[in-house]
């Protein structure tokens, strides 16, 4: 039995999104399983994010657009939590924020999707691959010089009609994202995150609640998967320590093996012709650290040399 007393209404904030609105109600689904008596309702918004569709993220502000609007119903009290992909949560959550729960990760891998083709390997020279993500990018032609890189924005369906429009040979979007939609059928192969690592993140939930709302620890705890939670805890060490956003092309995805975090992570140029990749294993208790420690190794190797000049370019 419960050691508290439930609310008798939450309400989450979520992007409108086909995905995001499937990450709310999945939530939803699981607060009113554990809580019957709970209404549990879903607030739809439209971020700065979904509405400039234009220009790549990393010339207009990047991920933090797809969050501000929904902090914003969390200071007001319109809403009580509202849920997000991690890999778009900031690394610095601003003043009277916090993170109460991490949900269990999907599929964390890269996913190339194409009509044509089965791989990157198979994509002609010149070939034309969309992404949003200067991560991925940058892994991709540092193995793949010979093909060409396009944004890609819009939600995951948006992306699936230009890729039918011909606009793109291929495209490549988070595998976790077209398996939570049922779309895992358009996925023509996963890339082994040892070829493109993943986003900080990507693949889990997070649960975001304004940080005076003590009385929602005990009721989020519950959505909290601790192995994922440590996991993406060591990523966004990682990131924070490197300035990471998704102006700067960088990865970090770890995984944990009983007490152990093994976690690799890169930096790179834009174009891929600089890479820096390094692994780490270490106690997960110390997951943040460990994050910090991957980060200083790159440094040492001259990550903070490529940082500087993609702050020189921008």
């Amino acid at each position: 039995m419960s050691k508290f007393n439930p609310p008798a209404k939450l309400v989450i904030a979520s992007r409108e999104s086909a995905l995001a609105m499937w990450q709310a109600r999945h939530i939803q689904a699981r607060l009113q399983t554990l809580y019957p008596q709970c209404d549990v309702s879903i607030l739809g918004m439209t971020t700065t994010g979904d509405q400039i569709l234009d220009s790549p993220l990393s010339r207009i502000g990047g991920k933090g657009l797809f969050v501000k609007e929904l902090e914003n119903a969390l200071a007001d009290g319109r809403a009580d939590l509202a849920v997000h992909s991690m890999k778009d949560v900031p690394m610095h959550l601003p003043q009277g924020f916090t993170l109460a729960a991490t949900g269990e990760r999907e599929d964390p891998r890269d996913a190339f999707v194409s009509n044509t083709y089965s791989s990157l390997q198979e994509l002609p020279e010149g070939s034309i691959v969309g992404t949003s993500s200067l991560r991925r990018q940058s892994q991709i032609q540092a193995r793949f010089p010979h093909l060409k890189i396009e944004s890609l924005r819009g939600n995951v369906q948006t992306r699936l009609r230009k890729l039918e429009e011909g606009q793109y040979a291929a495209i490549i979007l988070a595998a976790a994202g077209l398996i939570r939609l049922e779309l895992g059928d358009r996925i023509k192969g996963f890339i082994d995150p040892a070829d493109s690592i993943p986003a900080v993140g990507q693949g889990a939930l997070g649960i975001e609640i304004n940080a005076n709302r003590k009385d929602l620890i005990d009721v989020l705890a519950p959505l909290n998967h601790v192995d994922t939670q440590l996991c993406v805890e060591a990523e966004r060490g990682f990131s924070r320590a490197l300035a990471g956003s998704c102006t700067v092309p960088l990865g970090a995805y770890a995984t944990k093996q009983g007490d152990n975090i093994t976690m690799q992570g890169f930096v790179a140029s834009v174009d891929g012709k600089q890479m820096l990749k390094e692994t780490v294993t270490g106690n997960a208790v110390e997951a943040e650290k460990l994050g910090q420690q991957l980060a200083q190794q790159l440094i040492s190797r001259g990550a903070d040399k490529i940082l500087a000049e993609l702050d020189g370019v921008k």
